[in-house]
């Protein structure tokens, strides 16, 4: 048989990343309805171990799919045509639920799509389904109390974290080939690491946010997972643009940054004490071997002071702005909420006008030093969380989204890639943030970064 016409087998397919995949569907080696099969009986065998999913529907995925084998035979051809991707449950999909997490939703059909959801569509990605998430987005863990847990599908009866920890479980597992998430203070990155695959949280407003349920409108931004960089670059070029319709999308106000990465002129920034602000020490210990192995990859090192960054403080100003707006945005749905859920928001709602404009000011103060950070390096690298993937009858840290919140203040992208396994096996991510509008270029270090560094766990999870 004819090497260009052979076919993948399904573990392959599974396997690979988008742009592999791409490839095979463009060579004719796997056709759309094929890899939408092998991805719904992935769910179908996995699922039930790790829960990554709230709601799939395999007749609406067998239509889009056999659409898309029409488009590819046919034309025009969209640019993911045929490509399996998942969706977070606070995104709307015309026609399907978007509970938010919440049970008091689950009957809410939503009637457009989300504007990131009409740009997969335009493109011809069949979209698999909705993952489940922490209630309301509020959380890290994904241990939701209504519809239930999601799984680390690397080890089961851990945290696959939050709150994307859906879409992060499905990636891994090799349920989807991508999938969208929300990442409002770490809700992409954290999982990414926890589950060890890559994700993008970019420049705030660079990607649409309108027909996303709200956490925290002014930190929100629509966050992409995948399982190798160049594919976040690819899902990054199909899902921004300016969107007249929400009123922080960016015009490119910042444009993007060309690639451009030079390995002897590159500035990189690092934190003096890693221990000091929380990290674990098995976390800096793996973190510490990455940077070795990364001394030609991340060109001159500075260390830099961040003795003026409260960390701790800072994630908490920027909860209590989320805690504050779900007050109004899940008002109506409170009564079927959790006591837990419940009381945080009640936290807010005792706190004054004042105290919400002090945590307001706050984010003027970290898109400040995130200049005078971006005017010594190009990027900072640190961990992406303090600590790994715990169990999932542990009490969640307070504080899981300290390292990733400071991009999400100061409205900066930032990359997570695996950087290596702790001793208990289990994956962690290094953490990338560059300056608004360095998207592009942060994900070009972050691809050479991640194969000099080889660092990511075996695709995909069988359980």
């Amino acid at each position: 048989m004819d090497a260009a016409t052979d076919s993948i087998p399904p573990h392959t397919a599974r396997g690979a990343g988008l742009c592999r995949n791409l490839h095979w569907l463009a060579t004719g080696r796997l056709k759309p309805r094929e890899l939408s099969e092998i991805h719904l009986q992935a769910i179908a065998q996995l699922d039930p171990q790790v829960h990554a999913f709230l709601d799939v529907r395999p007749a609406l995925v067998r239509e889009q799919a056999a659409a898309a084998e029409h488009r590819r035979r046919d034309g025009p051809i969209g640019r993911l045509d045929g490509i399996p991707i998942a969706v977070k449950d606070n995104l709307d999909i015309a026609g399907l639920p978007t509970t938010a997490g919440l049970a008091a939703r689950a009957s809410r059909i939503a009637q457009l799509d989300a504007h990131a959801i009409s740009r997969l569509r335009a493109s011809g990605a069949v979209l698999l389904g909705k993952t489940n998430l922490d209630e309301g987005a509020l959380g890290a863990s994904t241990n939701n109390p209504h519809f239930g847990a999601t799984h680390n599908p690397h080890r089961h009866g851990y945290t696959a974290g939050g709150s994307s920890g859906g879409s992060a479980a499905a990636v891994a597992a090799g349920m989807a080939i991508a999938a969208l998430g929300s990442d409002t203070l770490g809700s992409v990155r954290i999982p990414a690491s926890y589950c060890g695959v890559c994700a993008l949280k970019p420049t705030h407003g660079e990607i649409s946010a309108r027909g996303l349920v709200p956490a925290a409108r002014r930190l929100d931004a629509i966050g992409v997972i995948a399982r190798e960089v160049g594919d976040l670059a690819v899902l990054l070029h199909v899902l921004a643009g300016y969107d007249a319709d929400d009123p922080r999308s960016r015009r490119r106000r910042v444009a993007l940054s060309l690639p451009d990465w030079e390995p002897g002129e590159l500035r990189t920034g690092v934190l003096p004490d890693l221990g000091a602000i929380g990290v674990q020490p098995a976390v800096a210990e793996v973190f510490d071997n990455a940077l070795v192995k990364l001394r030609h990859e991340l060109g001159t090192r500075r260390v830099l002071d961040f003795s003026d960054w409260h960390w701790q403080k800072m994630r908490r100003a920027g909860l209590l702005l989320m805690e504050a707006e779900m007050c109004c945005t899940f008002a109506g749905d409170l009564e079927q909420a959790s006591p837990a859920f419940r009381a945080m928001l009640d936290y807010a709602a005792r706190k004054s006008a004042g105290d919400y404009v002090s945590a307001d000011l706050l984010l003027d103060a970290s898109m400040l030093k995130a200049r005078r950070v971006f005017a010594q390096v190009d990027v900072l690298v640190l961990p992406t969380t303090p600590q790994g993937a715990f169990a999932l009858d542990e009490p969640a840290p307070d504080s899981q989204a300290d390292l990733t919140a400071f991009a999400s203040l100061a409205a900066c992208p930032a990359v997570s890639i695996p950087m290596g396994k702790l001793p208990d096996g289990m994956p962690i991510g290094m953490q990338f943030v560059g300056p608004p509008g360095s998207d592009l270029r942060l994900l070009e270090l972050a691809e050479v970064c991640a194969a000099a560094l080889d660092a990511a766990p075996a695709f995909p999870v069988e359980l």
